[in-house]
């Protein structure tokens, strides 16, 4: 949102100074003076800023992994793009939505402003849609009455930021027709109560000592790590507000470290 906010103000200025020349300045400089410097700039870099920010702001905006909440579907380090018109087209910085497209799906990886602070983005996954129950006791998910499947796969091994050797479950896990790989740490809690944000529709919630459960309010979403005892989530800070999403993650196109990534769809 930041550098959301850098563009458009570099753009209404570099626009300005363009157009200030063109009715104003322009008439009154004597015929064979070189133009200003800062005019010069303004009409090279106009066309550019302004194509830039019609492509982050509409269509497609890459973004960097910042951490292992997501593994094993995205690793910390991963380049991602994020479909920005999939969700409908949104005015810029308000986010408020002027061409309506289509919603989130159940299962989608998305990013979205972080609730407690919209400065930040978040990337999890669309668990929960709006007037879903969900129902997460021992680390197994129900929707609407509907024990999710899981099948076992073989151990994850990672290494965590103090680059210890860290082993946990991998389970791939079908959220009711989009199946994905999750990761689940067996000596964790379901949720870590303590931890628990008082945020917005917080009545809707009901915790205890092996999980919780929440009915998803109208034009919210509720959403989860994939890394689920390494995740804050929408079991921490709330629901995701419609106005809050940016985009649906869709392709890895760079990491520096497993060039092997490089060109996978988020799935």
């Amino acid at each position: 949102m930041i550098f959301a906010l850098f563009m458009v103000a570099i753009l209404l200025v570099t626009g300005f100074v363009w157009l200030l020349d063109i009715f104003i300045l322009s008439k009154k400089r004597p015929i064979g003076n070189p133009e200003p410097m800062v005019v010069e700039y303004s009409k090279s870099f106009f066309p550019v800023i302004l194509f830039v920010f019609v492509v982050r702001s509409f269509i497609i905006e890459p973004f960097k992994i910042p951490s292992g909440s997501m593994m094993p579907t995205l690793l910390a380090g991963d380049f991602i793009l994020v479909n920005k018109f999939d969700y409908g087209l949104r005015v810029p910085i308000l986010n408020n939505i002027f061409i309506d497209i289509s919603h989130p799906k159940r299962g989608d990886v998305f990013v979205f402003h972080y609730p407690p602070d919209p400065s930040i983005d978040y990337i999890k996954r669309v668990v929960g849609l709006p007037g879903d129950k969900i129902v997460y006791q021992d680390k197994r998910l129900t929707i609407n009455g509907q024990l999710l499947d899981v099948t076992n796969l073989p151990d994850y091994e990672y290494s965590d930021s103090g680059l210890n050797l860290i082993t946990v479950k991998r389970f791939n896990e079908d959220l009711t027709g989009k199946k994905h790989d999750i990761l689940v740490a067996e000596f964790e809690p379901s949720v870590n109560i303590n931890r628990v944000d008082q945020f917005p529709h917080r009545e809707n919630c009901d915790y205890n000592e092996s999980g919780f459960s929440c009915t998803v309010p109208p034009g919210h979403y509720f959403a989860m790590g994939d890394n689920r005892d390494n995740s804050k989530d929408s079991r921490y800070w709330g629901f995701v507000p419609e106005n809050n999403l940016v985009g649906k993650a869709f392709f890895i196109w760079w990491n520096f470290d497993d060039l092997k990534r490089i060109g996978t769809s988020i799935q």
